[in-house]
């Protein structure tokens, strides 16, 4: 666990000067950076990378909240951003400076007007597991074992300052024009806004908890309304290991694909029959206890529109990518190719996202699919590097309807999971699925 926190900006005032404060380090990183570069003759980019990303994250894991989240999230799809910037971000997910005990009574206090020790029999004073919007203590109240999550001060009321702030830094590493990206910003702003709202998620855990009770294989927490409040949320602890850990260990091919099997059907339930979906798919919200999944947090629900679900899924048919005629009224359904676009346009959007999309569902129009196969991961990066190389996708992006981003994360966090898994899974149940989606 890192070096703990005793502070956090709050202000608005405060959390600017930061931002303002780690450009002018990344500014002086790239001064130091040409002027060696004058001296060798050549640019170290992955240096040069490699220093603002550790500036970055160091002020971004001090401020917390959805600035660190927006780290998590760019982070999650390995195409967006240099190596040394999401491989840095990636830390948001399980590995952020904790605060230290006196910031968490005092949330507390805010809270419910009592010490942790006054609510629970014993509550530790170092946190577990710390994440870019709260972390979590272990607690014991009547026996019972309990996980408290912890909201970060001040999380709630910066998350709309704190997205036009951190705007420009992500507009300069994505390389994309502010104007392009509202709607998508706006949807982030929306789900961060609902994940620190924690009797939302309350709400939302029990309502998911409930629904998915009875698919095998997997675990859920028990919740606590009692000791639940805006900043707090109190839950069952699932013994276990993360699941990032479970797969470091040596473990049966047997063991692998039958995990990857219960998540890929979690999945599939969800976004075929609940038309919702546990959009934050990360190693850090999966514990495995006796070769079950247990699933933690259910912060980040996205609810699935009708039209989009049957436009997005209708596509991930195969058979339809051959039809140009459909193809061109789904992408216009999901804005893909817009009204105002000339021919010209549109045929190198419709060819570049007919490639993509016949790639990433693959695994859906198979009865089995292999996700320890690498080379088709390697297939995925190459295709993300192709696109953001690509001159004519550089002038024409950020296409698509502003639901993407959730589902892009979702899959994108659920492949590589199973990936890390190297699952062999069955995933017939989804071409059953896909023939309801027309």
């Amino acid at each position: 666990m890192s070096k703990e926190l005793d502070r956090i900006p709050i202000s608005k005032v405060k959390r600017a000067s930061k931002f303002v404060t780690t450009g002018a380090k990344v500014g002086v990183n790239y001064v130091k950076a040409y002027g060696k570069a004058a001296i060798k003759g050549k640019l170290d980019q992955e240096e040069l990378d490699q220093e603002n990303a550790s500036d970055i994250y160091d002020s971004l894991s001090e401020l917390k909240g959805s600035a660190l989240k927006m780290a998590q999230l760019l982070s999650m799809d390995q195409n967006v951003l240099p190596k040394a910037y999401s491989d840095k971000f990636a830390m948001a997910q399980y590995s952020a400076p904790p605060l230290s005990y006196p910031l968490v009574k005092k949330t507390f206090r805010e809270n419910f007007g009592k010490d942790p020790g006054e609510l629970f029999d014993t509550f530790s004073k170092s946190a577990s597991n710390a994440a870019s919007m709260g972390q979590v203590h272990r607690a014991e109240k009547d026996g019972q074992e309990l996980a408290v999550k912890v909201q970060y001060p001040g999380v709630a009321n910066s998350i709309k300052s704190d997205l036009k702030l951190a705007k420009p830094f992500a507009l300069k590493l994505m390389k994309v024009k502010g104007k392009e990206v509202e709607p998508y910003m706006k949807e982030v702003e929306e789900k961060l806004l609902e994940e620190a709202n924690y009797e939302l998620e309350l709400k939302q855990s029990l309502d998911f908890v409930n629904k998915c009770k009875h698919l095998p294989d997997l675990l859920f927490p028990n919740y606590f309304k009692e000791y639940s409040a805006p900043q707090i949320l109190t839950m069952s602890w699932l013994d276990g290991v993360p699941i990032g850990e479970w797969m470091k260990q040596d473990q049966s091919q047997e063991d692998r694909n039958k995990l990857g099997q219960t998540l890929w059907d979690f999945y599939m339930f969800q976004m075929h029959k609940l038309k919702m979906m546990h959009a934050d798919p990360h190693p850090g919200n999966f514990i495995i206890e006796n070769n079950k999944l247990g699933v933690i947090d259910f912060g980040c629900i996205k609810t699935i529109p009708e039209d989009f679900y049957r436009s997005y899924f209708e596509l991930a048919k195969h058979e339809v990518l051959n039809d140009a005629s459909r193809v061109n009224t789904l992408f216009t359904e999901l804005e893909i190719i817009r009204p105002s676009d000339p021919e010209k346009d549109a045929q190198v959007v419709t060819t570049m996202f007919v490639k993509l999309i016949r790639l990433l569902s693959r695994p859906f129009n198979q009865s089995t699919f292999d996700f320890g196969d690498d080379e088709f991961f390697t297939e995925i990066y190459q295709m993300g590097e192709l696109i953001s190389k690509d001159p004519e996708m550089s002038r024409l992006q950020a296409r698509g309807s502003r639901h993407f981003i959730y589902f892009n994360r979702t899959f994108f966090g659920l492949y590589n999971i199973l990936n890390a898994l190297k699952a062999n899974v069955d995933t017939s149940i989804t071409k059953d699925f896909l023939k309801l989606a027309s």
